[in-house]
Protein backbone atom coordinates (compact mmCIF):
# COMPACT_ATOMS: atom_id res chain seq x y z
CA UNK A 1 0.00 0.00 0.00
CA UNK A 2 1.45 3.36 -1.04
CA UNK A 3 1.73 6.27 1.39
CA UNK A 4 -0.98 8.23 -0.42
CA UNK A 5 -3.29 5.19 -0.48
CA UNK A 6 -2.84 4.86 3.28
CA UNK A 7 -3.49 8.60 3.70
CA UNK A 8 -6.65 8.27 1.62
CA UNK A 9 -7.93 5.42 3.79
CA UNK A 10 -7.15 7.42 6.94
CA UNK A 11 -8.83 10.51 5.51
CA UNK A 12 -11.96 8.54 4.65
CA UNK A 13 -12.02 7.14 8.18
CA UNK A 14 -11.57 10.53 9.87
CA UNK A 15 -14.11 12.41 7.81
CA UNK A 16 -16.56 9.49 8.08
CA UNK A 17 -16.23 9.63 11.86
CA UNK A 18 -17.11 13.33 11.75
CA UNK A 19 -20.21 12.52 9.69
CA UNK A 20 -21.31 9.77 12.09
CA UNK A 21 -20.69 11.84 15.23
CA UNK A 22 -22.32 14.82 13.59
CA UNK A 23 -25.42 12.74 12.91
CA UNK A 24 -25.48 11.81 16.57
CA UNK A 25 -25.14 15.46 17.58
CA UNK A 26 -28.07 16.37 15.35
CA UNK A 27 -30.48 13.53 16.13
CA UNK A 28 -29.12 11.22 18.82
CA UNK A 29 -29.10 7.44 18.25
CA UNK A 30 -31.07 7.58 15.00
CA UNK A 31 -28.72 10.33 13.85
CA UNK A 32 -25.76 7.99 14.32
CA UNK A 33 -27.39 5.49 11.95
CA UNK A 34 -28.20 8.19 9.43
CA UNK A 35 -24.66 9.53 9.72
CA UNK A 36 -23.19 6.06 9.17
CA UNK A 37 -25.36 5.46 6.11
CA UNK A 38 -24.45 8.90 4.76
CA UNK A 39 -20.74 8.24 5.36
CA UNK A 40 -20.87 4.91 3.51
CA UNK A 41 -22.68 6.53 0.58
CA UNK A 42 -20.31 9.50 0.49
CA UNK A 43 -17.23 7.24 0.61
CA UNK A 44 -18.55 5.27 -2.37
CA UNK A 45 -19.42 8.35 -4.38
CA UNK A 46 -16.24 10.23 -3.47
CA UNK A 47 -14.07 7.30 -4.60
CA UNK A 48 -15.81 6.63 -7.90
CA UNK A 49 -17.35 10.00 -8.78
CA UNK A 50 -15.26 12.72 -7.08
CA UNK A 51 -13.63 13.50 -10.44
CA UNK A 52 -16.99 14.15 -12.10
CA UNK A 53 -18.24 16.10 -9.08
CA UNK A 54 -15.20 18.42 -9.07
CA UNK A 55 -15.43 19.04 -12.82
CA UNK A 56 -19.18 19.61 -12.78
CA UNK A 57 -18.85 22.20 -9.97
CA UNK A 58 -16.96 24.40 -12.44
CA UNK A 59 -19.00 23.46 -15.53
CA UNK A 60 -15.85 22.05 -17.15
CA UNK A 61 -16.23 21.14 -20.83
CA UNK A 62 -14.30 18.32 -22.57
CA UNK A 63 -11.35 19.24 -24.76
CA UNK A 64 -11.10 16.82 -27.70
CA UNK A 65 -10.48 16.98 -31.43
CA UNK A 66 -14.24 17.33 -31.94
CA UNK A 67 -14.89 19.67 -28.98
CA UNK A 68 -12.80 22.79 -28.29
CA UNK A 69 -10.47 21.86 -31.14
CA UNK A 70 -8.31 25.01 -30.98
CA UNK A 71 -7.58 24.41 -27.29
CA UNK A 72 -6.95 20.71 -27.98
CA UNK A 73 -4.48 21.52 -30.75
CA UNK A 74 -2.46 23.68 -28.36
CA UNK A 75 -2.70 21.72 -25.10
CA UNK A 76 -2.81 18.05 -26.15
CA UNK A 77 0.73 17.89 -27.64
CA UNK A 78 2.20 19.38 -24.43
CA UNK A 79 0.31 16.93 -22.24
CA UNK A 80 1.08 13.92 -24.44
CA UNK A 81 4.81 14.70 -24.57
CA UNK A 82 5.02 15.03 -20.79
CA UNK A 83 3.00 11.86 -20.25
CA UNK A 84 5.48 9.93 -22.39
CA UNK A 85 8.38 11.27 -20.29
CA UNK A 86 6.61 10.49 -17.02
CA UNK A 87 5.29 7.08 -18.06
CA UNK A 88 1.65 8.10 -17.65
CA UNK A 89 -1.44 7.41 -19.75
CA UNK A 90 -2.98 10.42 -21.44
CA UNK A 91 -5.52 12.09 -19.09
CA UNK A 92 -8.81 13.59 -20.19
CA UNK A 93 -8.62 17.33 -20.79
CA UNK A 94 -11.21 19.90 -19.73
CA UNK A 95 -11.76 23.64 -20.15
CA UNK A 96 -13.34 25.91 -17.52
CA UNK A 97 -14.88 29.14 -18.79
CA UNK A 98 -13.23 31.35 -16.16
CA UNK A 99 -11.07 34.45 -16.78
CA UNK A 100 -8.95 33.94 -13.65
CA UNK A 101 -5.93 31.79 -14.60
CA UNK A 102 -5.72 28.42 -12.85
CA UNK A 103 -5.64 24.64 -13.38
CA UNK A 104 -6.15 21.41 -11.46
CA UNK A 105 -5.90 17.63 -11.81
CA UNK A 106 -8.46 15.19 -10.46
CA UNK A 107 -9.41 11.51 -10.66
CA UNK A 108 -8.85 8.29 -8.72
CA UNK A 109 -5.68 6.98 -10.42
CA UNK A 110 -3.46 7.65 -13.47
CA UNK A 111 -5.80 5.60 -15.69
CA UNK A 112 -8.80 7.69 -14.59
CA UNK A 113 -7.31 11.18 -14.44
CA UNK A 114 -8.40 14.55 -15.78
CA UNK A 115 -6.62 17.88 -16.10
CA UNK A 116 -8.70 21.07 -16.27
CA UNK A 117 -7.57 24.53 -17.42
CA UNK A 118 -9.34 27.85 -17.14
CA UNK A 119 -9.67 29.97 -20.26
CA UNK A 120 -7.69 32.62 -18.38
CA UNK A 121 -4.55 30.51 -18.02
CA UNK A 122 -4.52 29.75 -21.74
CA UNK A 123 -4.78 33.46 -22.54
CA UNK A 124 -1.92 34.71 -20.35
CA UNK A 125 0.67 31.90 -20.64
CA UNK A 126 3.07 31.05 -23.40
CA UNK A 127 3.70 27.38 -24.21
CA UNK A 128 6.84 27.18 -22.07
CA UNK A 129 5.04 28.43 -18.95
CA UNK A 130 2.05 26.22 -19.73
CA UNK A 131 4.34 23.19 -19.98
CA UNK A 132 5.61 23.91 -16.47
CA UNK A 133 2.04 24.09 -15.15
CA UNK A 134 0.99 20.92 -16.98
CA UNK A 135 4.01 19.06 -15.58
CA UNK A 136 3.02 20.19 -12.08
CA UNK A 137 -0.51 18.82 -12.50
CA UNK A 138 0.80 15.56 -13.98
CA UNK A 139 3.12 15.39 -10.96
CA UNK A 140 0.00 15.08 -8.82
CA UNK A 141 -1.18 12.25 -11.08
CA UNK A 142 2.23 10.55 -10.92
CA UNK A 143 2.34 10.75 -7.11
CA UNK A 144 -1.31 9.59 -6.89
CA UNK A 145 -2.28 12.76 -5.05
CA UNK A 146 -5.41 13.18 -7.12
CA UNK A 147 -7.55 10.59 -5.32
CA UNK A 148 -6.56 11.99 -1.94
CA UNK A 149 -7.40 15.57 -2.89
CA UNK A 150 -10.59 14.64 -4.75
CA UNK A 151 -11.91 12.59 -1.82
CA UNK A 152 -11.06 15.44 0.56
CA UNK A 153 -12.99 17.90 -1.60
CA UNK A 154 -16.11 15.72 -1.76
CA UNK A 155 -16.23 14.73 1.91
CA UNK A 156 -15.32 18.18 3.22
CA UNK A 157 -18.21 19.56 1.20
CA UNK A 158 -20.51 16.93 2.71
CA UNK A 159 -19.41 17.82 6.24
CA UNK A 160 -19.98 21.52 5.60
CA UNK A 161 -23.47 20.67 4.33
CA UNK A 162 -24.15 18.65 7.50
CA UNK A 163 -23.02 21.58 9.64
CA UNK A 164 -25.45 23.86 7.81
CA UNK A 165 -28.22 21.36 8.49
CA UNK A 166 -27.27 21.58 12.18
CA UNK A 167 -27.78 25.33 12.01
CA UNK A 168 -31.18 25.13 10.34
CA UNK A 169 -32.69 22.11 12.08
CA UNK A 170 -30.84 21.75 15.39
CA UNK A 171 -31.12 18.63 17.53
CA UNK A 172 -34.05 16.20 17.65
CA UNK A 173 -36.78 16.82 20.19
CA UNK A 174 -37.34 13.10 20.68
CA UNK A 175 -36.20 12.07 24.17
CA UNK A 176 -34.51 8.83 23.03
CA UNK A 177 -32.84 10.32 19.97
CA UNK A 178 -32.16 13.84 21.14
CA UNK A 179 -28.76 15.20 20.17
CA UNK A 180 -29.23 18.54 21.90
CA UNK A 181 -29.02 22.10 20.61
CA UNK A 182 -25.59 22.64 22.18
CA UNK A 183 -24.20 19.56 20.40
CA UNK A 184 -25.64 20.77 17.12
CA UNK A 185 -24.02 24.17 17.66
CA UNK A 186 -20.66 22.53 18.34
CA UNK A 187 -21.07 20.44 15.20
CA UNK A 188 -21.86 23.56 13.17
CA UNK A 189 -18.65 25.25 14.35
CA UNK A 190 -16.19 22.37 14.56
CA UNK A 191 -17.08 20.17 11.59
CA UNK A 192 -16.01 22.60 8.82
CA UNK A 193 -12.96 23.50 10.90
CA UNK A 194 -11.98 19.83 11.26
CA UNK A 195 -12.49 19.23 7.53
CA UNK A 196 -10.37 22.29 6.73
CA UNK A 197 -7.54 21.11 9.00
CA UNK A 198 -7.51 17.69 7.35
CA UNK A 199 -7.39 19.33 3.93
CA UNK A 200 -4.55 21.58 5.09
CA UNK A 201 -2.57 18.58 6.36
CA UNK A 202 -2.69 16.79 3.01
CA UNK A 203 -2.24 19.73 0.67
CA UNK A 204 0.88 21.72 1.47
CA UNK A 205 3.63 19.12 1.05
CA UNK A 206 2.11 17.71 -2.12
CA UNK A 207 2.47 21.10 -3.86
CA UNK A 208 6.22 21.06 -3.24
CA UNK A 209 6.46 17.51 -4.60
CA UNK A 210 4.48 18.38 -7.73
CA UNK A 211 6.66 21.48 -8.25
CA UNK A 212 9.75 19.26 -8.05
CA UNK A 213 8.24 16.85 -10.59
CA UNK A 214 7.68 19.75 -12.98
CA UNK A 215 11.32 20.85 -12.71
CA UNK A 216 12.51 17.26 -13.22
CA UNK A 217 10.45 16.30 -16.26
CA UNK A 218 10.52 19.67 -18.02
CA UNK A 219 14.28 19.72 -17.46
CA UNK A 220 14.34 23.12 -15.74
CA UNK A 221 12.48 24.83 -12.88
CA UNK A 222 12.19 28.12 -14.76
CA UNK A 223 9.03 27.45 -16.82
CA UNK A 224 7.10 26.75 -13.64
CA UNK A 225 8.75 29.66 -11.82
CA UNK A 226 7.61 32.01 -14.58
CA UNK A 227 4.18 30.38 -14.59
CA UNK A 228 3.75 30.77 -10.83
CA UNK A 229 4.79 34.42 -11.03
CA UNK A 230 2.17 35.01 -13.73
CA UNK A 231 -0.49 33.16 -11.73
CA UNK A 232 0.28 35.05 -8.52
CA UNK A 233 -0.05 38.42 -10.21
CA UNK A 234 -3.16 37.67 -12.26
CA UNK A 235 -5.00 35.87 -9.44
CA UNK A 236 -4.92 39.15 -7.52
CA UNK A 237 -6.15 41.15 -10.50
CA UNK A 238 -8.89 38.64 -11.36
CA UNK A 239 -9.86 36.70 -8.20
CA UNK A 240 -11.52 33.36 -8.80
CA UNK A 241 -14.70 32.39 -6.99
CA UNK A 242 -14.11 28.78 -5.93
CA UNK A 243 -15.78 26.69 -3.25
CA UNK A 244 -13.74 26.31 -0.03
CA UNK A 245 -13.96 22.51 -0.28
CA UNK A 246 -12.23 22.50 -3.70
CA UNK A 247 -9.75 25.39 -3.32
CA UNK A 248 -6.92 22.95 -2.57
CA UNK A 249 -7.28 21.27 -5.99
CA UNK A 250 -5.92 24.23 -7.93
CA UNK A 251 -2.25 24.91 -8.70
CA UNK A 252 -2.56 28.27 -6.95
CA UNK A 253 -5.04 29.14 -4.20
CA UNK A 254 -8.10 30.79 -5.79
CA UNK A 255 -8.75 33.06 -2.81
CA UNK A 256 -6.35 35.93 -2.19
CA UNK A 257 -6.14 37.08 1.41
CA UNK A 258 -3.78 37.86 4.22
CA UNK A 259 -3.72 37.83 8.00
CA UNK A 260 -5.21 34.76 9.67
CA UNK A 261 -6.37 33.46 6.28
CA UNK A 262 -2.78 32.60 5.39
CA UNK A 263 -2.48 30.48 8.52
CA UNK A 264 -5.16 28.13 7.23
CA UNK A 265 -4.14 28.19 3.56
CA UNK A 266 -4.12 24.84 1.78
CA UNK A 267 -1.17 26.04 -0.32
CA UNK A 268 2.35 27.13 0.62
CA UNK A 269 3.10 30.73 -0.27
CA UNK A 270 4.00 31.26 -3.92
CA UNK A 271 7.19 33.03 -2.81
CA UNK A 272 8.31 29.94 -0.88
CA UNK A 273 7.51 27.64 -3.79
CA UNK A 274 9.52 29.83 -6.16
CA UNK A 275 12.42 29.96 -3.71
CA UNK A 276 12.54 26.16 -3.53
CA UNK A 277 12.38 25.86 -7.29
CA UNK A 278 15.25 28.35 -7.69
CA UNK A 279 17.37 26.19 -5.39
CA UNK A 280 16.94 23.26 -7.84
CA UNK A 281 18.79 24.99 -10.67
Amino acid sequence: MTTNTLKTALLLGLLSAILVLGGGALAGRNGLYYGLAFAVAMNFFSYFFSEKIALSMYSAQPVTESENYDVYRRVAPLVRSLCERMGLPMPKLYLINEPSPNAFATGRNPSHASVAFTTGILEIMNNQELEGVVAHELGHVLHRDILLSSVAATLAGAITMLARMAFWFGGSRDEDNRGGGAAALIMMILAPFAAMLIQLAISRSREYDADAASAKYVGSPYPLIQGLQELEGWSKKIPMEATPSTAHLFIIKPFVGGGIGRLFSTHPSTEDRIRRLQEMR
